[in-house]
């Protein structure tokens, strides 16, 4: 019989490195740790670990990208729009600025149709909705009242964005187009606000309104839109296109002054040491006159007519044709200086001398006809004035008499117009800084979020990483140590129980080619423990080299 050897293995218990807080029912997880190929992956599977743990912290203190859920609701639609968000469960936030409605930008058509299926926002809906719940074979009549209603509520949610209209209604009157009517009436357009508490607009802002709508609707003017309030003010009333024009036109002309000068005054005193304002007063009359006027010296005739008429008796003028005998004049009468005796009868009468002239005379004489046009928009009269800072020297008569010939240059200064400017020079007081604090800014809560998170990363990675990595060393190094020992003892155990059965070898010994050509696997099962019983050494060695041939693929 061959002789039998009993091995006492290398890596006992002693050995090996105990595992904390791991008692006898966790032995499975134990022995799955000591695994080289466990082992071998602990530094990845650390280092996987804290940035897990980095990734999370960064999840879990970083707020999810935000959406406005809706523009333009009032107070009553948030709050009915938060109670609906809050009893489904869809987180929202309230901007503290702006004051919107906002949700996580992953759950914004969420939270849409779950507002959809509760009928909220209660608000009106806009032109899109309208025109897409038109049913198909609808009359012209329907189609024209549908787009007219579209126009009206986009028209009206437009205006709601503005900051203090809290709703706006629209209504559109405008006739249809036909071939039969010969002078069209232009459309009209009526507007509705309800203004916010203690807020009012301003005569700019109602005339933008009224352009707004103007210019939506083909063939209206903004004179054909009025405006009026809850209150049922008419706030269109005071507000004209001339008066509009003047105020824009005034403004344009302050500004191009006050650029000027800040222009001039502004490398030579510096930023912040000198403060100009300027008013223009600018006439927005338009007149237009005719003269004509006649040399001062020059009193010719301009036109004269002259008619005289001289009757009397006398000798009668030559009467009849010339040359013709039967034609004879009648004979000269004797003038006396008594009286006439009265003819008696029978007798011819006295001859009577009648005479008319007729004279038009017409004299050209010189003149001068002029035509003056004086356009809108004249400026009348300005008035400048300039406040400088008087530092730690202050400026001298000169430099102000200086300063002063300068702003009078840049604004075209008129003294017969009657312009002025005023220039003083005072300390400036100074102005505290009431900018808000570093951690009251919107950055610096995100920032800090960011920053604990990567501090998080960093901390998990030397108090838990970097010791799990550095006892796998440790395990490592250990077990290659255990290794290289077993294996010289499995090779000197090996060697004598080889030089031992070489002369006792028995003629029924197992080889490894017989383990090969076991016909089943039963056959092989036997011949292994029949090869482990006879040389329990060797057989150690070939599954030693089979683990390490199995670690190394």
């Amino acid at each position: 019989m061959a002789e039998t050897q009993t091995l006492v293995p290398v890596n006992d218990t002693t050995n090996r490195l105990p595992v904390p807080g791991l008692g006898g029912r966790f032995a499975p997880v134990q022995d799955f740790v000591r695994q080289p190929a466990v082992q071998r992956a602990l530094p990845m599977i650390a280092t996987s670990a804290a940035i897990g743990i980095a990734a999370l912290a960064y999840f879990m203190t970083s707020t999810a990208p935000q959406a406005q859920l809706f523009a333009g609701l009032d107070d009553s639609d948030k709050a009915a729009v938060a109670d609906a968000l809050q009893s489904q469960g869809i987180a929202h936030t309230i901007d503290p600025t702006t004051g919107s409605l906002t949700v996580d930008a992953d759950k914004l058509y969420q939270a849409r149709i779950a507002l959809a299926g509760q009928g909220l926002p209660k608000a009106q809906p806009n032109g899109d909705s309208l025109i897409a719940s038109l049913p198909m074979g609808s009359s012209r009549a329907i189609e024209g009242e549908t787009l007219r209603s579209a126009r009206e509520a986009d028209l009206s949610r437009t205006i709601e964005t503005i900051d203090a209209v809290k709703v706006a209604r629209v209504h559109i009157a405008a006739a249809e187009p036909s071939l039969f009517v010969r002078e069209d009436k232009p459309a009209t357009a009526s507007v509705m606000l309800t203004l916010q508490n203690g807020r009012s607009l301003s005569d700019g802002q109602v005339q933008a309104i009224r352009f707004l709508v103007a210019s939506s609707v083909p063939g209206m003017n903004a004179d054909e839109v009025q405006v009026i309030d809850q209150r049922g003010s008419l706030l269109s009333d005071g507000v004209s296109n001339a008066d509009m024009k003047s105020f824009q036109l005034q403004t344009q002309m302050e500004e191009r002054f006050r650029r000027a000068l800040d222009t001039l005054l502004g490398p030579m005193l510096g930023a912040g040491n000198y403060s100009v304002e300027v008013h223009a007063d600018v006439d927005m009359s338009e007149s237009q006159a005719t003269r004509e006027s006649f040399p001062k010296d020059d009193r010719a005739l301009t036109s004269e007519q002259v008619t005289r008429t001289v009757s009397g008796e006398g000798n009668a003028p030559a009467v009849g044709i010339p040359g013709a005998l039967s034609n004879q004049p009648p004979q000269a009468s004797t003038v006396t200086d008594t009286a006439p005796l009265p003819s008696a009868p029978g007798a011819p009468a006295p001859a009577q001398t009648n005479s008319n002239e007729n004279a038009t005379r017409a004299y050209e004489v010189g003149r001068e006809i002029s035509v003056t046009h004086q356009p809108q928009g004249q400026l009348r009269r300005v008035s400048v004035a300039v406040a400088l800072n008087q530092g730690k020297k202050a400026l001298t008569q000169a430099d102000i008499a200086k300063i002063d010939a300068l702003v009078k240059g840049a604004v075209g200064y008129d003294a017969t117009r009657g312009d002025q400017v005023a220039i003083s020079q005072r300390p400036f007081a100074t102005v505290e800084d009431t900018a808000p604090a570093f951690y009251d800014a919107p950055w610096f809560l995100p920032l800090l979020k960011q920053v604990g998170a990567v501090l998080a990363a960093i901390l998990a990675f030397f108090f838990i990483g970097r010791p799990m990595i550095k006892a796998a060393k440790q395990r490592a190094v250990q077990r290659a140590e255990r290794e290289t020992q077993l294996e010289e003892t499995l090779l000197a155990v090996a060697d004598n129980q080889a030089s031992r059965a070489a002369s006792q070898r028995p003629s029924n010994e197992i080889t490894l080619e017989m383990i090969e050509a076991a016909p089943s696997y039963e056959a092989r099962a036997n011949l292994v423990r029949a090869f482990v019983r006879q040389d329990s050494a060797r057989a150690a060695l070939v599954v030693r080299q089979l683990m390490q041939e199995g670690t190394r693929g």
